[in-house]
């Protein structure tokens, strides 16, 4: 157990409460409440998670969510969401909000954009036309939004990236992480930095070590959940684990997969975000406890079971797979609806009970009671 850590963020303070293994059970005060980590952020990239009321999300037990820089920067802009107040107001959330810095977005224009050493040049998926993301310009961007916790630009490189490219986006990073700090200038909001460096031990440990010389309030794993097999980010994970402060708060960033997120867990990070739950939601697809369902298959037309009996959701409470079926295949709005609920719900609940297995000293155990969760992709 640790004192909470003396962060620079006014309002804020992050608390390793119990351990078990490299497994930690944390807690995140920040100025739009308290935290439990581990924890899942549903994604509300435009400001909204979709097809989920704030109300529903604080229901089914979600604290925090995530809202991205590049696409609000555009649509609506961020001197709209300035002009209510900033990103609470504007969403009807009341609770923690994390933006990103809108890197992955620019990074995975790979054939409009143009890497500078002051930024990225690249096109604008709504209409074409060029912009320029700097350091300074996410930083102005996200203070405008107003988020409680706000990410450093970064340079997130492929997995097939050379190991010159990857150097080269580590020298970066820690570049425009220096000058998203001198440029970050709301004290009532936490600044995380990103390590890079792909699944190379050098570079990973470069970027870390030069991270923690700039000096943030909590550290992001970046750069990975991008095609690398599982065993080996499995080890950059755990490499990770070794060399960031004990006392600060780790984000994995862009994991859904609940058996992933697990592993993940078990290797010291506390918090995760993924578009999969409600990405999945809308294609007709149920993560449960025994595997994905997919609610196309003819199988489940006269299934009357809800999608998963271990599940106290509104969806699983009510209505039965046969039903759920039927709203997807007749392409009702309420059908991704209720699957967003319980997906939410699902990866909620588990680090939920995450936690409370590390508080308990049982995390293995819980771990290898859910070894039948949904397949695991990338992470086998």
């Amino acid at each position: 157990m640790s004192a909470s850590a003396p962060l620079h963020a006014r309002g804020f303070s992050f608390t390793v409460e119990a351990r078990d293994g490299r497994a930690r059970a944390g807690r995140l005060v920040t100025p739009h409440g308290e935290v439990e980590t581990p924890c899942f952020m549903p994604v509300g990239t435009k400001g909204t998670v979709k097809a989920v009321l704030p109300r529903d999300l604080a229901e089914l037990g979600a604290r925090i969510v995530l809202a991205n820089t590049y696409h609000l920067y555009f649509r609506p802009g961020v001197d709209a969401v300035a002009a209510h107040g900033g990103l609470h107001r504007f969403m009807g959330w009341d609770g923690p909000i994390l933006t990103d810095s809108g890197g992955f977005q620019v990074f995975s224009l790979a054939g409009t954009r143009v890497v500078r050493d002051d930024g990225v040049e690249f096109a604008s998926v709504y209409d074409g036309s060029r912009h320029v993301f700097t350091p300074e310009l996410a930083m102005r961007a996200q203070e405008l939004l107003g988020a409680d916790v706000v990410m450093c630009f970064d340079e997130c490189a492929s997995a097939t990236a050379t190991r010159d490219e990857l150097a080269a986006a580590v020298a970066r990073t820690t570049r425009w992480a220096a000058a998203c700090k001198a440029a970050h200038t709301r004290p009532d909001q936490l600044l995380i930095g990103i390590a890079q460096g792909g699944v190379d031990e050098g570079l990973r440990r470069r970027s870390v070590a030069e991270l923690l010389d700039i000096g943030f309030d909590a550290y992001a794993v970046g750069g990975l959940s991008v095609g690398e097999k599982g065993a080996t980010m499995r080890a950059t994970v755990e490499l990770v684990d070794e060399l960031l402060p004990a006392d600060r708060l780790r984000y994995f960033m862009g994991i859904g997969d609940p058996r992933g997120i697990l592993d993940v867990v078990a290797r010291g990070v506390d918090v995760f975000d993924c578009v999969l739950p409600t990405r999945m939601a809308r294609t007709g697809t149920a993560l449960t406890r025994s595997g994905r369902l997919n609610l196309r298959n003819a199988q489940f037309a006269d299934d009357l079971r809800p999608l998963d009996e271990t599940c106290d959701c509104i969806t699983c409470r009510t209505f039965t797979r046969a039903y759920l079926r039927h709203l997807v295949m007749q392409k009702e709005i309420l059908g991704p609806q209720l699957l967003s609920l319980h997906n939410l719900r699902l990866l909620v609940g588990l680090l939920s009970e995450a936690r409370a297995a590390i508080v308990a000293g049982r995390f293995a155990d819980f771990a290898a009671d859910n070894a039948t969760l949904a397949p695991t992709g990338v992470w086998t």
